[in-house]
């Protein structure tokens, strides 16, 4: 098993709700675990027009190759409607690989670390909310690229249930088994 890295983002439909599904989708597939998932973050677009983005950062467990994990987020992508009109158009999906365990990979369709993740505050800050410590290989700690990136608006959004202080939790996991489906 590999721990992987990936970033989610989304700024067309409603991302958030995209950015949810995705994760759950990604849940449920087999070949994967996901051991952690950062908050929500909504940032503006890098190089690109249109809406701001949500984002986030999910750590996983994969007994996928680079290659496999690569075609798997492109499917889930393609299954929420991403098109590639051209080059850092908005979109409904965007799943990269940001890290892959300590590998470096540079072929024509996958580079690992990701390019650009050191210099982009909607990666970094929700992976250092994960893992302080992470560190990103070719480049050192996470945390000491945070300074470069502090020019780059971020704001993390609060959960939508803020249901604090709310009578205990109920088990309702045989009432409610878990979907079939991405969309709940």
């Amino acid at each position: 098993m590999t721990v992987a890295w990936l970033g989610i983002g989304a700024n067309l439909g409603d991302a958030r709700q995209t950015l949810k599904d995705a994760v759950v989708c990604l849940a449920q597939q087999h070949t994967l675990a996901v051991l952690a998932k950062s908050s929500i973050y909504r940032t503006a677009p890098i190089d690109a027009d249109g809406d701001d983005y949500l984002n986030c950062v999910v750590k996983l467990d994969t007994s996928l190759g680079a290659p496999e994990l690569l075609a798997l987020c492109q499917r889930i992508e393609h299954h929420f409607g991403r098109e590639r009109p051209f080059r850092n158009a908005p979109r409904t999906l965007d799943i990269d690989i940001l890290l892959f365990g300590d590998a470096v990979i540079d072929t024509a369709d996958l580079t690992v670390p990701h390019p650009r993740m050191t210099a982009r505050a909607f990666v970094l800050v929700p992976a250092v909310e994960i893992e302080p410590d992470l560190v990103i290989p070719g480049h050192g700690p996470a945390s000491a690229l945070l300074p470069a990136v502090a020019d780059q608006r971020i704001e993390k959004l609060k959960p939508l249930c803020q249901c604090f202080g709310a009578a205990p939790a109920i088990d309702r996991a045989q009432d409610n088994p878990a979907p079939d489906g991405i969309g709940r």
